[in-house]
């Protein structure tokens, strides 16, 4: 019960002390005080008064449990530093104004009874932007070879057209009643393939479209109401999930070594930036959690030199020949240099000892077993596939 009144107390007061932070942590142009607006995140809070913006559990001091379940930020509260005391100190205060002690006092006594307030969960400041994964947390990204077959599929479509999109009525075999009259249309992509141990880790579940059933039947006729590519003949539906997607996770380091590999971009792009999806190399098993933050290496031997040096890149000699291209330093020459004269080749035994070089930070928002999605928060460089993510 004790524990209980003083959790209560804690909760209600609405000045709180967020973090003693040193030196090293804080920002050179931290604000003295900032006010909390509709459309802030957790991490952009954060880079207002943090070098580091993923290391928002140290300025909350949070445990595992507080971390899933993390205390909420609404606009119109302020985030104050205070440089008065040997060490800044962040405070959180509620409401946007400060309290006196009696005041607190008064409402630390005076817990029941009485009619409480609180704000609505929605409004609450999300973790990051919600547009930005929203539509990646309800739908199966990851499947296995076979996940998809059972699944209804188009049989046919209007005017037997080759391709169909919003607007377009599509017939359905195996559509029953009790699975509703939502769905969302997927086609099975590209293996995701782990590039250090060439393991299968799943199947990308390419997101196509929803649907709407018009009339069940035999072969249901059903209504494309959104698509986001064409959709054809044997892709599959799924019903629509129902579940809210939850943003009260908290970014963090992860709680173990973890390095992987980007086996894929949102898109099936060689390349994307910040605010891009992109496919991990570990998973749930690996220890990796929603709100883990990694960060991005350039891998100059894979990414680089060692892609150019194979046959995939280019060939030398008879068109049959596979041989690899040899792959030559780039080299600056001088105004009296040789016109003709040639570089240095780099052998892939000399790439492989080249140092990775850290260029942003990702951070995951929804894990399967063997792999997961994250969303890149920053980066200096375009992000490649076989790029590497380690702990930050």
């Amino acid at each position: 019960m004790r524990n209980t009144i003083i959790s209560l107390i804690l909760l209600l007061t609405p000045a709180l002390q967020v973090y003693a932070a040193d030196a090293g942590a804080l920002k050179d142009d931290a604000p003295d005080r900032y006010t909390v607006v509709p459309g802030d995140t957790l991490w952009s809070i954060s880079g207002r008064f943090l070098k580091d913006p993923w290391k928002w559990p140290e300025v909350w001091k949070l445990n595992q449990e507080q971390i899933r379940n993390p205390h909420r930020i609404y606009p119109g509260d302020v985030v104050v530093l205070d440089r008065s005391g040997r060490e800044a100190q962040l405070r959180l205060i509620q409401g946007g104004q400060v309290p006196d002690a009696a005041a607190a006092a008064s409402s630390a006594i005076k817990l029941s009874p009485r009619t409480r307030v609180e704000p609505l969960k929605d409004s609450a400041i999300p973790a990051i932007p919600p547009s930005a994964i929203e539509p990646f947390l309800s739908r199966p990204l990851v499947v296995g070879e076979d996940e998809l077959d059972g699944l209804p599929f188009i049989l046919a479509t209007e005017e037997n057209r080759v391709a169909i999109g919003a607007g377009s009525v599509a017939y359905v075999e195996k559509l029953t009643k009790e699975m509703g009259n939502t769905f969302q249309v997927f086609r099975r992509g590209d293996a995701l393939i782990d590039p250090e141990t060439n393991d299968v880790l799943g199947y990308q579940a390419t997101y196509l479209g929803e649907a709407r059933v018009v009339r069940f039947g035999e072969q249901s006729t059903v209504e494309i109401t959104k698509s986001q590519q064409e959709i054809y003949v044997g892709d599959r539906l799924l019903p629509s999930s129902k579940a809210q997607p939850t943003f009260s996770y908290v970014p963090r380091a992860p709680g173990k070594p973890v390095r992987g590999r980007i086996v894929s971009t949102y898109g099936n792009l060689g390349e994307t930036g910040p605010a891009g999806i992109v496919a991990l190399s570990k998973g749930a098993k690996d220890g990796l959690e929603v709100g883990h933050v990694l960060a991005i290496l350039r891998s100059q031997s894979t990414a680089r030199y060692e892609t150019r040096m194979s046959p995939l890149y280019g060939v030398q000699g008879p068109a049959l020949n596979s041989s690899p291209r040899t792959y030559y330093a780039e080299q600056l020459n001088t105004r009296d240099s040789s016109l003709y004269e040639g570089g240095m080749p780099i052998r892939p035994e000399d790439a492989a000892k080249l140092p990775d070089e850290r260029y942003g930070l990702v951070m995951v928002f929804r894990t399967f077993d063997r792999a997961a999605f994250g969303l890149v928060m920053q980066a200096s460089r375009p992000v490649a596939i076989n790029d590497v993510v380690i702990n930050p």
